[in-house]
């Protein structure tokens, strides 16, 4: 994936059209890895679902049924809650499997398909075709169906109590987001998430803008080499957060790319994603999701 995706996306907004309540665009997710990811890596991980409940749901909102992923284990209730925030690309197989791990480690993890209104992403076929499908959808709306997703996990053994928040790429800029709207959020980690940008309507905000408005504690995993996004804007996050007096905050991988966790993709670094796992597991059980 190319690391401006964000700017490119931005730049599109130009010319969308104002939120406007609307219906869903597809009700089911997509199956696999969607084309617009490219060709899949052999050193993709998947994670079975022995011993977990896995698979679609749907996900009430005031416009319909929102299409899920959702991964929890088998038995039990009361699980604290994951929302998983798509890339780009949308709830494709990638997406799912993370949800599995969660569900491994005794988490309800749920991700919903963010773009369900917009576009079919099993119909995108290459990476221009994702950007025009980002660019259309607001941050209102985002915010709004993260909402229903954190109250749905409520009726589904979930603990809302205990809610985090993680996102990738596209995901990693709306977890910082998130945990500013959403006062419930317990803690979020974001994965290399652009955190400056210009505004529109639909994008009225980017993380540097809310870091006074932060609820839960965030923790950012980024690359030193995402020419995407520079080093700079990392330090200018920093110097706000340390400001705000907020205890949010980043870690940058040297010589590390854009999509690091991305396990299917040729940017995937398997030392820096594991760590970076290994930080997002003791933050969420530091912060009360566990």
């Amino acid at each position: 994936m190319p690391n401006d995706l964000d700017s490119d996306i931005l730049s599109l907004t130009r010319t969308a059209v104002p939120l406007t309540r609307r219906g869903f665009v597809v009700t089911s997710l997509a199956t696999g890895f969607t084309m617009a990811t490219g060709p899949v890596s052999a050193q993709a991980i998947t994670t079975d679902a022995q011993g977990l409940t896995a698979g679609e749901v749907k996900i009430p909102t005031a416009d319909g049924q929102m299409p899920a992923y959702r991964a929890k284990p088998a038995s039990g209730s009361g699980f604290p809650v994951v929302l998983v925030v798509q890339e780009i690309f949308g709830v494709h197989e990638h997406i799912k499997d993370i949800c599995r791990r969660f569900g491994k480690l005794g988490y309800l993890a749920v991700a919903p398909e963010l773009y369900a209104r917009q576009a079919d992403v099993s119909k995108l076929t290459n990476l221009d075709d994702a950007r025009a499908a980002a660019a259309k959808v607001p941050d209102k709306q985002v915010m709004g169906d993260l909402d229903a997703a954190a109250k749905w996990s409520g009726t589904d053994g979930g603990n809302a109590s205990k809610l985090g928040v993680t996102g990738f790429c596209w995901g990693g800029r709306i977890t910082w987001l998130y945990t500013a709207h959403n006062p419930k959020v317990k803690a979020g980690v974001a994965w290399y998430g652009r955190l400056v940008g210009d505004k529109s309507d639909m994008f009225p905000k980017h993380p540097i803008d809310v870091v006074a408005d932060l609820k839960g504690h965030v923790l950012g995993l980024y690359g030193g080499a995402d020419s995407g996004i520079p080093n700079d804007t990392v330090e200018k996050m920093r110097d706000a957060l340390k400001a705000a007096k907020q205890s949010s905050k980043i870690i940058l991988y040297p010589d590390t790319p854009h999509g690091f966790h991305a396990d299917y993709r040729p940017s995937y670094r398997a030392e820096q994603a594991k760590d970076g796992w290994d930080k997002l597991r003791d933050w969420f059980q530091r912060h009360g999701v566990a």
